[in-house]
C-alpha cells in the first residue's frame, strides 16, 4: 500500500463516519472514540504472529487516523 492509497482510505472512512454520526460534542467524546479505535488496533497487534491479519490491522489503523482527523476538524 502506498501513501496515496492510505490517505484515500482514511478520507473515505472519515466521510462515512461524518455521514453516520454527529460531530464530537466535547473533546472527551473524541478522545474516547479514538481510544476505542486504538484499543481495537491493539487487540489485532497483540495476536500471535501466525494469527495476525495485516488487513485487520490496516483497517483499525485507518479508523484511528480518520477519528484523529475528525477530532481535529470538530475542534474548530
Amino acid at each position: 500500500m502506498n501513501q496515496c492509497d492510505a490517505l484515500d482510505q482514511v478520507e473515505k472512512e472519515l466521510k462515512v463516519a461524518r455521514d453516520k454520526f454527529p460531530f464530537f460534542r466535547f473533546p472527551h467524546e473524541g478522545y474516547a472514540i479514538i481510544l476505542e479505535e486504538l484499543d481495537d488496533l491493539w487487540e489485532d497487534v497483540r495476536q500471535p504472529y501466525h494469527m495476525r491479519s495485516t488487513v485487520a490491522m490496516r483497517k483499525e489503523a485507518m479508523q484511528v487516523a480518520a477519528m484523529a482527523i475528525r477530532f481535529m476538524i470538530d475542534l474548530t
